[in-house]
């Protein structure tokens, strides 16, 4: 059974950087054609695709997003990792992230992680 668990801080202050990191468990981040995203849910604008990371390490971006957003990885921990710079009150979100196995702009997913709060305020 694939796990997958977010963590990081609750809080955050704006202009700040947002770092997420999510464990995988029961399979591996670098298993041929899995990619590994993160996604938001805000109240206003629904689930919303952030980026991705692939098997071989290939990264990719939501254009709304690109420019504030870097995301990598740890495969002797069977980690990613999500940072979003200069955050507003705007990217206060629940975080996700979960797996698809189609490509790294796929926007649906076979397993996902709970979920974690994110608040950004001073």
């Amino acid at each position: 059974q694939v796990q997958l668990q977010e963590s990081g801080p609750g809080l955050v202050k704006p202009s700040q950087t947002l770092s997420l990191t999510c464990t995988v468990s029961g399979d591996s981040i670098t298993t041929n054609y899995y990619y590994w995203s993160w996604i938001r849910q805000t109240p206003g604008k629904g689930l919303e695709w952030m980026g991705a990371i692939g098997y071989g390490g290939v990264t990719c971006y939501s254009p709304s997003l690109k420019s504030r957003t870097s995301i990598s990885r740890d495969t002797s921990k069977n980690q990613f990792t999500l940072q979003l710079s200069s955050v507003t009150p705007e990217d206060t979100a629940v975080y996700y992230c979960a797996r698809n196995r189609v490509a790294c702009d796929f926007r649906a997913y076979d397993y996902w992680g709970q979920g974690t709060q994110v608040t950004v305020s001073s």
